[in-house]
């Protein structure tokens, strides 16, 4: 039977869930000055550097991305509308902290409330969505614990949907790398108005905090948070072309903990250009085409097209792409019936001793049964060990 073949040397991505640590840079990380940080190749799912990304601390507003994914779930599910007015309730109107000032008397669009909500990080906002979607701001932060646990954001409670202090409200750098991946994932077009530099509501203009929308191009998102216990938090996204690569690279940095407005900023830009300029991502195949061929026991075909889910990519750092080694765990014997996508092996990814990562290979195909004569001379072969 032929065994696989492979195309050329194989790299793979993961999903932030389950991040792998890549090798260590030969540049040094920066080192912030925050409580704990973390910098996240979106591309491929790899934490490039990180301080403390375990710790829990208190997240301010950056809370208000998950009430922005439930909003956004929301309405891709048509449980809401973007021109719907919600009620402003006596919680909302007086909530206290950053507000978009809405009006009782003539409530807010929800369009227009998530407009103050990610640009303005309005409070009131917040508790409009959340109430409008769940009844009760309670009932709304049930509701996030559960998507947060579904995402894999195993060391966070929320208490409420605005991010004020609550002494059982709290998440992590690397549970947040999860959640604002999944905003930018899953949520692409409102993703986009995490870029938005201002918002004028009810004649108030207010600029975006995230200064880093102001000095850096590539920069696309994504919220800013403050409380005195939190200190200046920012979770920064940006978007680069992959030098000789053909395609866009998206990195990630989270920071928690700086002493000021302008100190979150100035480390976030910080992590983001070590990431850019001291690691690589390559990508070596597409979704869906084939990177090999197994073969078939007891099939209608002797061979079945081998192939990922989802692109193949990987972090390395600067100049060691041509040193990543690949493994194949195979399913032995592989016997039809075989199903179109069905894994029918493990790919694990190298870089000295590192394993930096790894996929299931799937079949591309799905094989038949053969015929009677067929099957019993591979069950012969098979017996006899051929």
């Amino acid at each position: 039977m032929t065994s696989i073949r492979l195309l050329a040397a194989l790299v793979v991505s993961i999903v932030v869930s389950a991040v792998a640590p890549t090798a260590a840079a030969q540049v040094p990380a920066p080192t912030p000055a925050a409580r704990s940080w973390l910098l996240l190749d979106v591309t491929t799912g790899q934490v490039l550097a990180a301080s403390e990304p375990d710790l829990k601390i208190e997240p301010a507003s950056l809370t208000k991305l998950m009430t922005a994914y439930l909003v956004f779930k929301a309405l891709d599910e048509g449980r809401i509308k973007l021109d719907d007015r919600p009620a402003v309730s006596t919680a909302a109107y007086k909530a206290i902290g950053s507000r978009m000032f809405v009006d009782p008397a003539k409530p807010a669009t929800v369009d227009e409330l998530m407009h103050g909500m990610i640009i303005q990080s309005g409070n009131d906002a917040s508790i409009i969505l959340a109430e409008a979607i769940a009844g009760s701001e309670a009932g709304f932060a049930e509701l996030m614990n559960r998507e947060a646990q579904r995402m894999g954001m195993k060391n966070t409670s929320f208490r409420n949907s605005t991010g004020l202090p609550d002494p059982q409200h709290y998440s992590t750098a690397r549970d947040l790398a999860i959640l604002a991946t999944r905003v930018i994932q899953d949520y692409p077009q409102g993703y986009g108005l995490y870029s938005h530099k201002e918002y004028t509501y009810n004649r108030i203009r207010q600029p975006n905090r995230n200064r880093l929308l102001f000095i850096d191009p590539s920069v696309d998102g994504m919220k800013t948070g403050h409380t005195e216990a939190a200190g200046y938090c920012l979770i920064a996204s940006s978007h680069r072309e992959q030098p000789g690569g053909g395609f866009e690279r998206r990195l990630l940095s989270v920071m928690l903990g700086t002493a000021s407005e302008a100190a979150r900023a100035i480390e976030s830009q910080k992590l983001l250009n070590y990431g850019f300029q001291a690691f690589d991502a390559v990508k070596l195949f597409e979704a869906g085409k084939p990177a090999g061929s197994y073969g078939v026991w007891k099939g209608a075909k002797r061979e079945v097209p081998a192939g990922f889910a989802s692109d193949v990519a990987i972090t390395v750092p600067r100049g060691q792409a041509g040193s990543v080694k690949a493994e194949i765990e195979r399913v032995e014997p592989l016997v039809a019936p075989i199903t179109q996508g069905q894994r029918i092996g493990t790919l694990r990814v190298k870089l000295g001793d590192k394993v930096l990562a790894e996929r299931p290979l799937l079949a591309l195909a799905p094989v038949e049964e053969a015929g009677f004569f067929g099957r019993a001379w591979d069950t012969i072969r098979l017996w006899i060990g051929k």
